[in-house]
C-alpha cells in the first residue's frame, strides 16, 4: 500500500476496505483518518520501528506522512519504519468534505487538549492514540518491532507533550519489549506542574492560566484515575526537538494568550523555559532538548533535518 489513508474505527482488529484506497480498522467510538505508509493489516515483520507522526493545527496528515517518510529514507530506515499519520478533523473538516457520518471530529482546539470526539461516539484523540500504540503492540502483525517514536510539530506538539504527560501504561509494551519515545517539536504551549511560570504576570489579569492544557487544573475527562503524573512524565522517554528560528512573537500560529505568553514570547524560548523549569524540579532529568539550526516553524524541516533524524532514527 503506497500512503494509503486508511480509517482506524474501534476496538476490534478487523478491517474492511471502503474503497481501493481505503481501509477500516475497527473500533467502537467512530472512524479515525489515518494515513500509512505500509499495509498495516497484514504482518510486517521486516518492521522495527513505528513512528506515529501528528499534525499541526492545518490538520494537514498527509503532509506529516510525507515528512515522516522522507525523514526515514534519509536515515535509510524507510523499510524498517511503518509511519502512522493519524488525523483529528473538526467539524467543518466534515462539513467541507463531505465524510461519513462515522467519521470522529473534535472540536477546534479539543483535539490537541485531549478533549472527546462531539461525534459520532465519544473518545479523546489521546484515546485514539492509545488505540494505535495498542494494535502495534500485536506480535502478529509486528513481530520485529522494537520502539514507537510519538512525535508531534506545532500542535502536533502540543498533543504528544500532553499525551506524554496523561498517557496510560501500556504493560504490553513493556512485556514485549518495545521502546515507547516521544517527540515534541515546536509547541507553542506546555502544561506545567506548579503555578510557577517563568514570566511575570498579574494571575487576577489571566484567572485560566494553570488550568488544563497549561496546567492541572481542570484536567480532561481521559485523565481520570491518573496518579503521580509529574513523576511519571519525567520518568518517560521525552525529547524536545526546538528550531532555533522559530523566534517570531508574532507567528500567526502562535498562542498568544495570556495563559501561553506567561511562558514566554515565542516558541523556543518557551521550550528552553520549559526544559529548564523540569530541571530545576528534577536535578537528574532524563529528557533531552535538541536545537535546529537554520529552521524556523516548520514541521518537514524540522523532522527531515540531520538533528531530526537523529532524534527519531537514533542508529
Amino acid at each position: 500500500m503506497n500512503k494509503r489513508w486508511g480509517l482506524l474505527l474501534g476496538l476490534m482488529v478487523s478491517c474492511s476496505t471502503l474503497a481501493a484506497d481505503l481501509d477500516r480498522f475497527h473500533l467502537k467510538a467512530g472512524d479515525l483518518s489515518v494515513g500509512l505508509s505500509q499495509d498495516w493489516r497484514q504482518p510486517l515483520p521486516g518492521v522495527t520501528r513505528a513512528l506515529i507522526i501528528v499534525h499541526g493545527r492545518l490538520r494537514d496528515a498527509q503532509t506529516y506522512l510525507e515528512s515522516g517518510e522522507r525523514a526515514a529514507a534519509n536515515a535509510g530506515q524507510g523499510a524498517n519504519t511503518l509511519v502512522i499519520a493519524p488525523r483529528f478533523l473538526i467539524e467543518s473538516d466534515a462539513r467541507h468534505e463531505h465524510v461519513d457520518d462515522q467519521v470522529l471530529r473534535w472540536t477546534d482546539n479539543g483535539w490537541m487538549a485531549g478533549e472527546p470526539s462531539t461525534a459520532p461516539g465519544h473518545i479523546s484523540s489521546y484515546g485514539a492514540l492509545d488505540q494505535i500504540i495498542k494494535h502495534l503492540g500485536n506480535r502478529r502483525l509486528f513481530p520485529s518491532l522494537k520502539e514507537i517514536v510519538v512525535a508531534g510539530h506545532s500542535g502536533g506538539g502540543q498533543v504528544v507533550q500532553r499525551f506524554a504527560l496523561l498517557s496510560h501504561d501500556h504493560p504490553k509494551l513493556q512485556a514485549e519489549a518495545i521502546r515507547l519515545r516521544y517527540v515534541v517539536a515546536n509547541p507553542s504551549s506546555y502544561a506545567y506542574f506548579t503555578p510557577q511560570r517563568p514570566v511575570k504576570f498579574d494571575p487576577a489579569t489571566c484567572p485560566g492560566f494553570n488550568d488544563w492544557k497549561y496546567g492541572l487544573n481542570k484536567l480532561p475527562t481521559y485523565a481520570k484515575g491518573a496518579v503521580q503524573v509529574e513523576q511519571t512524565y519525567v520518568s518517560r522517554d521525552i525529547t524536545y526537538l526546538l528550531g532555533q528560528q522559530d523566534i517570531d512573537p508574532k507567528h500567526h500560529a502562535l498562542d498568544i494568550g495570556c495563559e501561553a505568553e506567561a511562558q514566554g514570547a515565542y516558541r523556543l524560548v518557551r521550550g528552553h523555559n520549559y526544559f529548564d523549569y523540569l530541571k530545576q524540579r528534577h536535578p537528574q532529568l532524563g529528557h533531552q532538548l535538541v536545537e535546529v539550526p537554520g529552521v524556523g516553524h516548520n514541521g518537514d524541516g524540522m523532522f527531515t533535518s540531520p538533528e531530526g533524524q537523529k532524534v527519531l532514527f537514533p542508529q
